[in-house]
Order: C-alpha cells, then structure tokens, then sequence
C-alpha cells in the first residue's frame, strides 16, 4: 500500500489540528502493518512557501534556519504522541531537482502557459472532476491561497506552477526563468517520485491510479488535491490516487484552529503543562477522525481520567477475559477507524476486571491496544 499524506509548512509550532490528522493517517499505518500489509509511506514537509517566508521577514530571521528549527519542534511533538514516522519525510528543497525536471516537461507537453513572469498549469481539461460548482470553487480557491482575480489567466482557477524570483526569497535555475514552484505540484512530484519511482515517466504502463492513498486534513480537498491530482495526472496519463482520505479541523471557540485566527492549542504547550501525552492521544481518539470538532479542556481532563483506570487495570495481576476485546477493538478501527467504540470496549474491559473478572492477558492487551491504538499504557 502506497500513502502520501501532505506534511506541515515549518512556519510555526505543532497545533492540535496538525495532530489530529497525522494521528488518523498513524492508526492506518499501524493497522495495515499490522495486518501484514506491505506499507511504503511517504510525507512531505513543505519548507518552500509564503507563510514561512513572511514570519522569517516579520521576525528578521533567516528562513531557512526558522524552517528547520519548526521541523524539528515538529518531529519531537510526534514522537511523544507516538506517532510512527513515514519511510521517507521529504523536504521541498531536498526535492527541488525532481520538480524542476516535472515542471520543465508538464511544459514541453503544453499544459502551461507564462503570465508576469509567472508559469500557470492549464486546469481545463480536468474540470470534469471538480467536486462545487464553479462559482463555490473560485471563491474557495480564492480563500485557501489561490489568485483567480489575476487578470490575463485563460482560466480562474488555474493553479501557479512556478513562481519568478522575488526578493528575500530563494530561487532555482529552471527553463521557465529563475524562480521556485507552486504548492500543489511539489507534492505531486514528491508523491510520484518516492511512492512509485522513475517508472511514472514511462508511457507504456497501465495502471488504474499511480498510488493507493492521498491524505490530509479537509481543508485540502480543494483546492490542494483536487490540483495535485490533475497535475499528477497531467504527468502519467494515470489517476493520481484510487482513494481519498481526509480528517475532519479542529476548533477552539467555535472556530477552526490557525495562526490567523491566534486560537492554536500547540502539542508542545499541553506537555509543557504537565498532560501525559497518552492522555493527549486518547482524548483525540475518543472523537471520529471525520468530524470537525471542537476542542475542551473537559475532554483532555476526562480522558486523564480513562488513560488512568486503563493503567489501574493494566497493573493488577488477575484481569477480565481479553480474547472478545481484541476482536471487538479491531472491529471497531475495520469500521471506518472508528476509534470511540474502540476505546469505549477498553472502559468496558477495565469495568469488568474492576468488578472481578478474570480470565485474561495483561500483557496481551497492552501490547495490542500499543500495536493498534499508539496506547503505550
């Protein structure tokens, strides 16, 4: 199985919504791993692009420096989360060859044009798939960093491809000028190149998609997938991905959690506070990877006090039969990952040894609810 799921831009600390969402794309990965299942999977850190350049020229730092530093910060947060780590994070710039190569021949094969210095990716021909009217899509576009309102653009929602030069900001040497690329295409490339390799460029295979899973938060439907799909496909001739996935935002206050908003509840805030971080992992189990959800701190305290009886039972000798629960729980995370009713048959279990029951494994239960739920009790 083949999974790409699109990584952070390093221009800030890791937030609450970052962690819901690299949680949903860890649970599939321990699952499919643990099932057998032959797993490459791949994420990208986003180390080239506005964000981080303007933080960088607002705190006069150098960006590179501010990019690795939040990389790291990142990487720390995950690993306390129990997080397992992707085969291969990629960075933008340790990819720069590999995109310049795609660029230059999405280039030779006519789906880009020049305007301002700027090289575009002609979007007509893969309209056909756009999931909002065209009207919804364009004011969409426009709100997650598009620029429809450009004058001289054959389309709208044509996406930037490569991007000339500005000052203060890094460049490479392509055939389109000296510049950097879009968003969109890195991950495409990116994607491409490590999921599958050099053998995209061939023309002579067939294949119903290039890679098995695409996955992020919901707020990249579109314009973010719905982009590096059809460039993805502009490439290979070939569907970019044969499924979908997407996590559900976070929010504080009535409001999806972001830096524009200063609503963030960071990871490394709550550990520094003291919160276990099991009890930071559970208490994002305990709601659908789906579902937008708002954040409280009842839910972070409730589940300190689940994480605990979990412990309680796992530390007596005599325990309630295990056999069912580990059905149950594998059950559950077959079920579209459904993560509550999973740890609602823990509380079950611990119920029952609580009462007296006896008849199963302490280390049996341990060692799965770790191996399937990142529960390390």
């Amino acid at each position: 199985m083949r999974m790409y799921v699109c990584g952070i831009t390093p221009y800030d600390a890791t937030h609450l919504g970052h962690a819901a969402t690299y949680l949903t794309f860890d649970l599939i990965n321990r699952y499919q791993r643990a099932s057998g299942v032959d797993m490459k999977f791949v994420e990208n850190i986003t180390d080239i692009d506005d964000p981080l350049f303007e933080r960088a020229k607002r705190d006069n730092l150098d960006w590179a420096n501010l990019g690795a530093s939040q990389i790291e910060l990142f990487k720390n947060d995950m690993s306390a989360l129990r997080i397992l780590p992707p085969d291969d994070y990629v960075a933008v710039t340790d990819a720069m060859e590999l995109i310049v190569e795609a660029v230059e021949r999405l280039a030779e094969m006519g789906f880009t044009y020049e305007l301002n210095g700027d090289t575009y990716f002609k979007i007509w021909d893969f309209l056909s798939d756009l999931p909002f009217d065209l009207e919804e899509a364009t004011s969409i576009f426009a709100d997650r960093g598009g620029d429809p309102s450009t004058l001289g653009k054959e389309n709208a929602l044509d996406p930037i491809l490569w991007v000339s030069n500005k000052p203060d900001q890094p460049g490479w040497v392509s055939k389109l000028g000296f510049g950097r690329p879009g968003w969109h295409v890195e991950c495409s490339v990116i994607a491409l190149r490590y999921l599958v390799g050099t053998e995209y460029l061939s023309s002579e295979r067939e294949v119903v998609a290039e890679i098995d899973l695409q996955g992020g938060g919901s707020d990249l439907i579109f314009p973010h997938h719905f982009m590096t799909a059809a460039i993805g496909k502009a490439l290979t001739s070939n569907n970019f991905a044969a499924a979908y996935l997407h996590s559900g935002m976070v929010g504080l206050g009535g409001e999806k959690m972001s830096k524009s908003k200063g609503n963030l509840v960071l990871v490394s805030t709550l550990l520094n506070s003291g919160f276990d971080p099991m009890e930071i992992r559970h208490a994002l189990l305990s709601q659908h990877y789906a579902e937008d959800r708002m954040w409280f701190e009842s839910t972070l305290l409730t589940s300190r006090v689940r994480v605990a009886a979990i412990r309680s039972a796992l530390s007596r000798i005599q325990v309630a039969p295990t056999d069912l629960v580990l059905h149950e729980i594998l059950k559950a995370l077959a079920n579209d990952l459904d993560t509550p009713g999973a740890l609602e048959t823990i509380d079950n279990w611990v119920s029952a040894t609580e009462n007296g029951a006896v008849g199963g494994s302490v280390g049996e239960i341990s060692r799965f609810i770790d191996s399937f739920l990142g529960l390390a009790l």
